[in-house]
């Protein structure tokens, strides 16, 4: 059998079994056992199946997946995330479009200490987007800069994502994850600066309302009190990687107990939400670990059927160069983010793309923060942006999916704006980790 009619064979199957609304994790399992049969040898070939899925999920650099994901459950179900988004509301009360421009500042907050997007999302949708709306706010105004902030989730450290995408591609972990700071960093003033842009040049699209006249102390206070520790908490795990105190999964470890200890300083921590965030984690790392089962036996029978060498010999063959061929990666990135979920997106495209970055000698941080970045454009783009569907989740009833997708229209460029600008300037990904980790 030809490497292109094998590639054709499995991911026409991928995509029948996705069509038919199977979850990616059965689809992939299907495929492999079927592949497995075919192209491993048999009886060997399920064997090699089985022992696949107990090494990947043994792994210990994924190990870092469900500390991340606890820091954000313990910060959300605590209700200290509350008390941060009123911190911030109190000190930029006169900055025009201002609940909007605290989704942002609120959600970059609970992005360095959280490492759920669809946590994020759904929290700060359920808490401001009511608000919002209440006082004026065009649902494009409201809705938009809380879907926008929680793809960031996925670029600034703690990030389940991201640790899944270096164990899977074979990138170093702990560059990978502070390498998506400045990015994150940089989408998060595009999008406040878009903000009051828009809020200056059209006040009706946010109202501006009174608020209470505190004293100085009075507005610094909470900031000092709920917003302080938190970035204290993300400080200290960047730092215990950087410095190489810690490993990524000790410095999640360090993170995941230090939040606890805030909630409970807090007295905010009590045996029923502590069950809740245990219970949230529980079912998400389920998730993820269940999928991750079945990337190495993919990658393995797209290897023995020759689709993977094949691939890439064709493109080598093609004599096409370097920029063109990282472009076409990002564009089948972002069409591929428009159907399938990020997890999928890796399991696909992984096998085929890393030897490509290591044939045409990408910098294979660089190329993750882009990758990153794609699958964070990927949860925003209809039809099946996943922050899409948890926003229309916590939206009111009225909210229909059109307005849902014309609120983050606009997002989405910036996101390509951001994409764009990285793809350019390497060193706005690669210059921290290098300064950091020596």
């Amino acid at each position: 059998m030809t490497w292109w009619l094998a590639a054709c064979l499995l991911f026409g199957a991928l995509v029948v079994l996705f069509a038919a609304a199977v979850p990616a994790a059965f689809a992939f399992l299907g495929i492999n056992i079927v592949g497995a049969w075919v192209w491993l040898g048999k009886d060997a070939g399920l064997i090699q199946l089985v022992r696949n899925g107990v090494a990947s999920i043994s792994s210990f650099s994924l190990t870092p997946i469900p500390f991340f994901v606890l820091m954000g459950e313990v910060l959300f179900h605590t209700g200290v995330a509350m008390k941060a988004i009123d911190a911030i509301d109190r000190l930029i009360w006169r900055v025009p479009g201002r609940l909007s421009v605290v989704a942002v500042v609120a959600g970059t907050v609970f992005s360095a200490i959280s490492g759920s997007t669809i946590a994020t999302t759904a929290l700060l949708g359920s808490l401001l987007l009511p608000q919002m709306l209440a006082r004026g706010y065009h649902p494009s105004m409201a809705m938009g800069p809380i879907m926008a902030i929680g793809g960031v989730d996925m670029l600034i450290p703690p990030s389940a994502l991201t640790v899944l995408l270096g164990s899977l591609a074979g990138i170093s972990i702990s560059e990978l994850l502070i390498a998506g700071i400045v990015p994150g960093a940089l989408l998060s003033l595009l999008f406040v600066g878009w903000i009051v842009l828009r809020a200056t040049m059209d006040p009706s699209l946010a109202p501006p309302f009174e608020h209470p006249s505190l004293p100085a102390w009075e507005r610094w206070k909470p900031l000092l009190l709920y917003v302080l520790p938190l970035v204290l908490i993300f400080v200290v795990v960047v730092a215990a990687m950087a410095a190489g105190w810690a490993t990524p999964t000790e410095a999640a470890a360090i993170g995941a107990v230090a939040t606890v200890l805030v909630a409970w300083v807090y007295r905010a921590l009590s045996w029923s939400n502590l069950m809740r965030a245990l219970m949230g984690t529980a079912g998400i790392s389920g998730i993820i670990l269940f999928i991750i089962v079945g990337a190495t036996t993919f990658a393995q029978i797209l290897t023995f059927s020759g689709a993977t060498n094949g691939l890439v010999e064709a493109i080598q063959g093609a004599n096409l160069a370097p920029w063109l061929v990282l472009g076409a990666m990002m564009l089948i990135l972002l069409v591929l983010g428009c159907f399938v979920d990020q997890v999928s997106m890796m399991l696909i495209c992984l096998p085929f793309f890393m030897p490509l970055v290591a044939t045409y000698g990408f910098d294979p941080v660089w190329f993750g923060v882009l990758f990153l970045m794609c699958m964070q454009l990927g949860l925003l783009t209809p039809p099946f942006g996943m922050l899409l569907f948890t926003m229309k989740s916590v939206a009111p009833s009225q909210i229909e999916m059109q307005q849902v997708w014309h609120a983050v229209t606009p997002y989405v460029l910036m996101g390509v704006a951001g994409l764009a600008l990285v793809l350019a300037f390497p060193p706005l990904a690669t210059w921290l980790p290098k300064v950091l980790i020596k």
